[in-house]
């Protein structure tokens, strides 16, 4: 998870619920949008994959504690180029749900606060991606420059919500080094994500079966 234990506490945390609740209303929109395009099957597995990819992601690959919160490899980019935005939010959101069930109960009380700080740049990457990636254009054909743009817009987002937990939890004097840290080090995932991604959807390209499956998005192959 993101934002650690004690970073905001009382009262203040109650904040979080009105983002996620936020968060979690234009997530149920995406998803209307997406049972209207390929129906249930296709979003339901389309979902499950995200969400063990998400709870993988979360678990095996290396993970550590910088300033106010955690560097994970979330591959945001990556979920949401294969498998579409309802999917990744789904899976987003149920991956750290179970996350903290099973491994990290006492990071439920932020689950509000991470699954805002996680769900909010995802919608912030899908419309960048309609502004940069033309109509027509499958995912499988984008250029280093696009996916850079596209993983730069989902980490910054994720540093951007950080920031805004930590100074609303301890205020700008008490949050601003921890703060500066883990930017730094969490931008350094936007050096790797675009080559993930570039390799991911080079892989899919080459995957001839893939095209038309009820298992990735439309926009995939376009």
């Amino acid at each position: 998870m993101h934002i650690e234990p004690g970073i905001v506490t009382g009262a203040k945390i109650a904040l979080s619920y009105a983002t996620a609740a936020a968060a979690g209303g234009y997530t149920l929109k995406l998803v209307w949008e997406a049972l209207r395009e390929r129906g249930l099957p296709s979003l339901a597995g389309r979902a499950a994959l995200t969400t063990a990819a998400v709870f993988t992601f979360f678990e095996i690959l290396p993970h550590f504690p910088v300033g106010v919160s955690e560097v994970h490899f979330i591959l945001g980019s990556t979920l949401f180029l294969l498998f579409g935005a309802a999917p990744a939010a789904i899976g987003l959101a149920l991956g750290l749900l179970l996350q903290g069930m099973f491994f990290a109960p006492f990071d439920l009380p932020q689950y509000g606060m991470n699954i805002t700080t996680l769900l909010v740049p995802l919608f912030a990457l899908q419309a960048l991606a309609t502004r940069i990636v033309a109509p027509g254009t499958g995912y499988v054909d984008l250029r280093y420059g696009q996916a850079l743009a596209l993983s730069m817009a989902y980490q910054g987002g994720i540093v951007a919500w950080v920031a805004f937990w930590a100074i609303y939890g301890q205020g700008l004097a008490g949050g601003i080094r921890g703060i500066a840290t883990f930017g730094a080090a969490y931008m350094l995932v936007v050096l790797i994500e675009p080559l993930v991604d570039l390799a991911v959807l080079a892989g899919a390209k080459s995957l001839r079966g893939l095209r038309g499956s009820a298992l990735v998005t439309p926009r995939l192959f376009a």
